[in-house]
């Protein structure tokens, strides 16, 4: 139990220096799709609070942001593999004693740990002035299967993959 309060402690503070790493493997589709899957649950959590302060009490995410969460959370077990795969990837090409670290953290605190960390960055990262567009977005998005959201995230964020262009935040996607 020590040593992995240690490693997490480790992980969390080489994290931030991990995302800047030179340049990032990668994703293909499915792998995006992944952990756009896994982390949706936590990127509403982290859209709901920053924007609870300027969308309107009427709005989609103050209404039904909560629940929408919830729901889309159910597919996380069945994303958390391949999500898993990802995060590593992705964390490994940064320090190396940090990348053991968080391999050898237990599934329960390394979910803990990506959740508060997109969560986090949902919340410093987006700006006030978008959360009438992304309230909207959501609601467009909100009838379709947790599966089926996270599949046309990747797509739309693929588009540009041909062109070998296809960023997204710190990631890059693979041309298709």
């Amino acid at each position: 139990m020590r040593s992995s309060a240690k490693a997490f402690v480790i992980a969390l503070a080489m994290l931030p220096g991990m995302a800047r790493a030179a340049e990032p493997p990668c994703l293909s589709a499915g792998e995006f799709t992944a952990l756009a899957g896994y982390a949706l649950p936590s990127v509403i959590g982290g859209t709901v609070q920053r924007c609870a302060a300027t969308l309107p009490a009427d709005a989609f995410l103050q209404r039904n942001g909560s629940e929408l969460a919830q729901r889309y959370a159910v597919n996380r077990g069945a994303n958390w593999p391949q999500a898993k795969a990802v995060f590593l990837k992705l964390g490994g090409s940064g320090n190396a004693e940090a990348a053991r670290a968080i391999r050898s953290l237990p599934d329960q605190t390394l979910q803990a740990m990506l959740d508060g960390l997109i969560e986090g960055m949902v919340g410093q990262n987006l700006p006030a002035e978008r959360c009438t567009t992304v309230d909207r977005v959501i609601r467009l998005l909100s009838p379709l299967p947790p599966e089926s959201t996270a599949e046309l995230i990747a797509l739309a964020a693929g588009l540009g993959a041909k062109s070998g262009k296809a960023k997204v935040g710190a990631f890059s996607l693979c041309a298709a």
